[in-house]
């Protein structure tokens, strides 16, 4: 048994290696560092409760012991002390964001959070709520339409969701829009409007804004560009119907994560784009605003920047169904970077650092020629210590992210109500 501690105590120890020296290159390794980086790095304090009840039971059983079971505690130890230094990065967060929108939107875009077109302040969790990250993803105040049929394609049923405030009293009539795109390499079973985006729709919803999730077709039973179009078409029947919800479908922010971060981005970039709305060619999918976290811009990986040939493993095989050196044409339309162009709508990308499935050097080109071509703000937020997923719960990192998306969407939204005023006073 004291063997088993030690080998449970060198397992710590890998876990908290990983989370400073995560695994980039490896197409498998990557995944079990990214499972176990997410999951150590975003829920620390669970982690290291249950660590340290399983060595009280090793120590009452009376097998922690001799060299072996020092040993074993000494790793255990300095395992524990790096994951709390690890964990001080969580706070830096706050620090990443506020930069992040100082270059991307001025000093002073304070000033526009103060107008009235901010609907309210968001909420803060305590640290309790924290402690039960799978409980606060549904909000007592926050009401859900569930499966709003949007498309029917091939005998399946695409569908959406609707999240607004519970009380009718606090739902403003004619709210911006969150349009939520999940991810899951757009694969079946691999992720679902369900489940992703909750922390942050359940905070706008809260405040007074409508947000939607949607479904689409999904891989390997859908092939590129059946994704898209999916994407559009639901974003053309959030544009006809949200009013009825009390929805304004003159705004809408469109954010999505990894294959949810592709897609939401591309959407942005093909505004009335033909060859992803085919029957629908004359249907305007223009949006006001793009937050991608931690997506894919470059299928053909131009650049060389991609860290393993994974994501080229499942473009070829599942979701393109045909290589890169066959149709390169295919690889770079299904590319944002390649639909880059001067009236881009604003975008605040989020990134990790230590983000073993996406690259973050493609990420930063992506943004570098986001900002060498668009008129409109780009805001970069590159956040230190971050995994894949790392927003898909709440945890001080998260929430830290989650406020200054809630600061970038207002501050969009108050240019937006801006405007409007500015051109009804000239007429």
């Amino acid at each position: 048994m004291t063997y088993i501690f030690l080998i449970l105590a060198l397992l710590s120890a890998w876990a908290t290696y990983n989370l400073y020296h995560p695994v980039y290159q490896h197409p498998k390794g990557v995944v079990i560092s990214f499972i176990s980086g997410w999951l150590v790095g975003e829920l620390l304090w669970h982690h290291l409760a249950f660590q340290i009840a399983m060595t009280l039971l090793f120590i009452g059983a009376g097998v922690v012991e001799g060299v072996v079971g020092a040993l074993a505690m000494l790793v255990l130890l300095v395992s524990w002390w790096a994951m709390l230094q690890y964990h001080q990065l969580s706070d830096q967060a706050k620090d990443d964001i506020e930069q992040s929108l100082v270059r991307g939107l001025g000093s002073n875009y304070r000033e526009a959070l103060q107008s009235e077109a901010v609907l309210s302040a968001p909420r803060s969790l305590s640290k309790p709520q924290l402690a039960q990250p799978l409980r606060v993803l549904r909000s007592p105040d926050v009401e859900c339409l569930k499966n709003i049929c949007y498309e029917q394609i091939d005998g399946l049923n695409l569908k959406l969701d609707i999240r607004r405030h519970r009380n009718p009293a606090r739902r403003i009539g004619n709210a911006p829009v969150l349009f939520q795109i999940h991810g899951g390499a757009w694969t079946h079973k691999m992720g679902s409007k369900n489940e992703q985006a909750l922390p942050l729709m359940n905070c706008l919803a809260e405040m007074g804004w409508v947000c939607v999730s949607i479904s689409y077709r999904l891989s390997p039973r859908a092939t590129f560009p059946d994704h898209i179009i999916d994407c559009k078409k639901a974003l053309v029947w959030v544009k006809k119907h949200i009013a009825e919800y009390g929805g304004n479908p003159d705004f809408i922010v469109v954010t999505g994560g990894s294959a949810g971060g592709h897609l939401s981005s591309l959407l942005s970039l093909t505004e009335n784009y033909a060859p992803f709305q085919p029957g629908f060619e004359e249907e305007d999918t223009r949006v006001q605003g793009c937050v991608p976290f931690y997506g894919i811009y470059d299928f053909y990986d131009e650049q060389g920047l991609q860290y393993h040939k994974a994501l080229e493993e499942i473009l070829e095989k599942s979701v393109l169904k045909v290589s890169k050196q066959r149709n390169p044409e295919l690889y770079k339309q299904a590319s944002p970077i390649n639909h880059i162009h001067a009236d881009a709508p604003p975008f605040m990308v989020i990134q990790g650092d230590r983000d073993t499935l996406v690259s973050t050097d493609e990420t930063r080109y992506f943004v570098e020629r986001l900002r060498q071509i668009s008129s409109n703000p780009v805001v970069y937020a590159e956040i230190a210590g971050a995994q894949h997923a790392f927003d898909v719960f709440p945890s001080v990192r998260s929430e830290h992210v989650l406020k200054g998306v809630v600061e970038f969407v207002s501050w969009l939204y108050s240019g937006y109500v801006a405007e409007r005023l500015s051109a009804e006073v000239s007429s």
